[in-house]
């Protein structure tokens, strides 16, 4: 993932069909005049939903740091902020994670962290594959001695559909390194993500 899609204009035109198809499936006039422009507009902000496709996020952490005073505890980035969609509904996603590692010999920019997060979530999605992706990129590329990953978010599909339970959040985790070997190192990393 994360190469340049090519798209030409008669893609464009296809999509824009689509949705006005869509708009038509449900009961309405795709042509008059509060709809009329939807479809573009509808394909230019999937452009920006999805945008993750055409993102690399192992490139984010490949500029790294080894001169950091010796530091080797936890670096962690709590509460950012993500939108996904649900692969089921094209439903959205919104929550934040939780993004942690111990270092070994290198650190890496924290926004950089931001950007893995950012990257897997503007794609189709399940909450469970984004929080083990997130955590596989930067156990790959940064080789640390843990990495944690937690993950709350709600889900439309859930929460306007379905059973129609809103304020539900969804936790997923996943744990690799140290954070999964040693008790006391995962009970630190999680108290210090706010689960105690």
């Amino acid at each position: 993932m994360g190469n340049p899609i090519d798209r030409t204009e008669e893609d464009r035109r296809r999509a824009m069909e689509a949705v006005r198809e869509l708009i038509r499936w449900i009961g309405d006039d795709p042509e008059r005049e509060g709809l009329k422009d939807t479809p573009r507009r509808v394909i230019e902000a999937f452009l920006e939903y999805f945008r993750g496709y055409e993102e690399c996020p192992e490139t984010y952490l490949t500029r790294t740091f080894e001169q950091v005073g010796g530091y080797d505890e936890i670096v962690l980035l709590r509460d950012i902020p993500f939108h996904s969609h649900c692969e089921h509904h094209l439903a959205p996603i919104m929550g934040k994670a939780h993004v942690a590692y111990l270092p070994k010999d290198k650190v890496v920019g924290i926004s950089k962290l931001a950007r893995v997060v950012h990257a897997f979530a503007k794609r189709l999605q399940v909450q469970e594959r984004l929080t083990a992706e997130i955590a596989d990129c930067i156990q790959k590329v940064l080789e640390p001695a843990g990495v944690a990953v937690v993950i709350e978010a709600t889900h439309a599909c859930m929460t306007c559909r379905g059973v129609e339970t809103p304020d539900v959040i969804m936790t997923t985790s996943r744990m690799m390194g140290v954070f999964r070997e040693d008790d006391k190192a995962r009970h630190e990393v999680l108290k210090l993500i706010g689960f105690n």
